[in-house]
């Protein structure tokens, strides 16, 4: 079964770190993407742009655009991984292990009901 775990974060904390910080903090999640890649249980991961940089598309018809989330809470939406666990608490235990490395962050895990891959993306560096 496919998961998805959504990466929460109060976003002034993570662009308050230094680059030194940062490459710390990114190493250490790196490590455990590489051990989910050679598991074979880790799909797509993001790390998500700045909220200021988003836009909404709401409302009914072809909708409007809006700047940014808006959301009505502390943590913003800052990546995303999909994992594929025969087991929620496999999902859970993946989740524990990121939180271990950034015990600031705080992880949703949902179950995917429908997966389409889409096309192989390169990776780019912004």
């Amino acid at each position: 079964m496919f998961y998805a775990i959504l990466a929460y974060h109060v976003e002034e904390a993570i662009t308050a770190l230094t680059p030194q910080e940062d490459a710390a903090l990114m190493t250490d999640l790196l490590q455990i993407n590489e051990r989910l890649y050679r598991e074979g249980t880790l799909g797509p991961a993001a790390r998500l742009g700045a909220t200021q940089d988003a836009c909404t598309l709401r409302g009914p018809g072809a909708g409007m655009v809006i700047d940014g989330p808006f959301a009505e809470t502390k943590e913003q939406l800052l990546g995303l991984y999909v994992v594929d666990c025969a087991t929620p608490d496999a999902a859970i235990a993946i989740a524990r292990d990121l939180r271990r490395v950034n015990p600031t962050a705080v992880y949703e895990i949902r179950p995917i009901s429908l997966y389409l891959p889409g096309v192989p993306l390169s990776v780019t560096q912004s």
